[in-house]
């Protein structure tokens, strides 16, 4: 007997049949990546678009604590929150250890830096190109970041969907403040481990085909969203040379 080409056609079936306990999996792992991202993109992009144009004492280091926790182990964030939300911790009377709010919480902890990062160099390059041209219209600091990221939409876009994928591809954080609770806290990269471990080789394989389906669809998009400005540069650009 073939474990793999057995395993694999188990897994199939899975995926082709809609399992239900996969399908549960899934969607909650989708929905807590999405609600982090959301949460995530709000605090970094403000955080990063801050950094960009403001100017204070210690901006350097900042910016070398910001690039430093792009590269922050994800079991870090997830003791961190642990402790936060254990019952001896600062919030542990709120309850929400173990729960899906506790993973959104390591996550949108996660995913700050990256979009921080990205985000303070998209505006800070904005700037150099146009920022004169903003301040004589009187725009001041923080409003010449925001039209200059509507502006530059199809890299926000970029930003949120590459941290996205940063998010749904997580297991330490999300293993430590979730707890991998079947039906409550479950989601693909847990599953997968946990499944492994137990020697479940169809529904590991099944998650993991899935979770490789969604970041390359993500990169598809990412792709497409980007081919679609270019396309659209090279129109407006045609437009004005015939014009």
């Amino acid at each position: 007997m073939n474990t793999f080409s057995d395993s694999l056609s188990l897994a199939w079936r899975l995926i082709s049949s809609l399992d239900p306990g996969l399908l549960d999996i899934v969607a909650l792992s989708l929905r807590v990546s999405a609600s982090a991202c959301l949460l995530g993109a709000l605090a970094g992009g403000l955080l990063g678009a801050w950094l960009a144009v403001a100017r204070f004492p210690g901006r350097g280091a900042v910016l070398g604590l910001l690039n430093t926790l792009l590269a922050l182990p994800s079991v870090v964030v997830g003791l961190a929150v642990y402790l936060l939300l254990s019952r001896s911790g600062p919030l542990g009377a709120f309850g929400l250890l173990f729960t899906p709010t506790a993973m959104v919480i390591a996550q949108s902890i996660l995913v700050v830096p990256l979009i921080a990062a990205l985000t303070h160099r998209l505006v800070s390059e904005g700037l150099q190109e146009g920022g004169d041209q903003l301040a004589s219209l009187g725009a001041g600091p923080m409003l010449s970041a925001a039209l200059l990221l509507l502006h530059q939409r199809v890299a926000a876009l970029t930003i949120v969907l590459t941290a996205f994928g940063r998010a749904v591809a997580e297991v330490g954080a999300v293993m430590i403040v979730g707890g991998n609770i079947a039906g409550s806290t479950r989601v693909m990269t847990t599953a997968i481990a946990l499944e492994t471990s137990k020697g479940d080789l169809p529904l590991a394989l099944a998650l993991g085909l899935v979770l490789l389906g969604v970041v390359g669809l993500l990169h598809l998009l990412i792709a497409l969203v980007r081919w679609r400005a270019a396309e659209a540069g090279a129109g407006r650009a045609t437009q004005e040379a015939w014009a």
